[in-house]
């Protein structure tokens, strides 16, 4: 699904903070979804960087939500009960109902998983498993461009940023389920030779990000779960 007019004017006004802030990356990172890849277009325009290198993985992507994948609250609601619903989305490492491999739903019908070996394919997935896919690439792609360029930008989704926070930040189980990453806002990590933060901080209104937190934390508890 493509940004939606909100998302673009989010995309373009973090392209803006970036660049008022003096940030120059020299190279992107990002999922292989429309919204991850649309957004880091619209950004990367508003910084005149639009040159820049980038790299895809499907290892940044959106958690697969296995059989709510593409459901509402209420549908998810009415077939599996509301708790049930509301343990799937906030816990850390309880997974949904995984996806028939024959449902069209499945990676496995998707040109943008052709390749990986079916062990890898996602029928469903917890926050926990998210982080364990995340963190190769982070080592293996992220890490080595940081070694020899002094800014790298990563364009991803709510659990994807959310399983990089929680390795950067050395956050616990809980805390990284309870972390909402407001839509659109740059989060700007200062690393050590180590690559651990030597701080971090979120560009733009102080006011406006909580607000965007809060839709976040809002939307977790009942809005669709979409991945395209």
């Amino acid at each position: 699904m493509p940004l939606s007019e909100q998302g673009v004017r989010e995309a373009t006004e973090a392209g803006r903070l970036m660049k008022e802030a003096g940030l120059e990356p020299e190279v992107v990172h990002e999922s292989l979804l429309i919204r991850s890849i649309q957004t880091t277009q619209r950004a990367l325009h508003e910084m005149g960087r639009s040159w820049i290198p980038v790299r895809r993985s499907w290892r940044l992507n959106e958690r697969h939500y296995g059989a709510l994948q593409g459901l509402n609250k209420q549908e998810t609601s009415e077939r599996y009960g509301e708790a049930k619903v509301k343990l799937w989305r906030r816990s850390y490492d309880v997974r949904p109902p995984d996806l028939e491999a024959s449902d069209e739903r499945h990676p496995s019908h998707d040109p943008r998983y052709a390749g990986l070996p079916p062990e890898l394919l996602p029928s469903a997935e917890c926050l926990k498993d998210v982080v364990e896919r995340m963190l190769p690439y982070w080592y293996d792609a992220i890490v080595p461009d940081l070694v020899r360029l002094p800014c790298a930008l990563v364009s991803a989704h709510g659990n994807s940023l959310r399983a990089l926070v929680k390795h950067l930040d050395g956050l616990t189980e809980q805390e990284v389920v309870d972390l909402d990453i407001p839509t659109g806002v740059p989060r700007v990590y200062e690393l050590d030779a180590d690559f651990r933060p030597r701080s971090w901080r979120y560009l733009g209104d102080a006011a406006d990000i909580e607000r965007r937190a809060a839709a976040v934390k809002a939307q977790a508890s009942g809005s669709k779960s979409r991945s395209t």
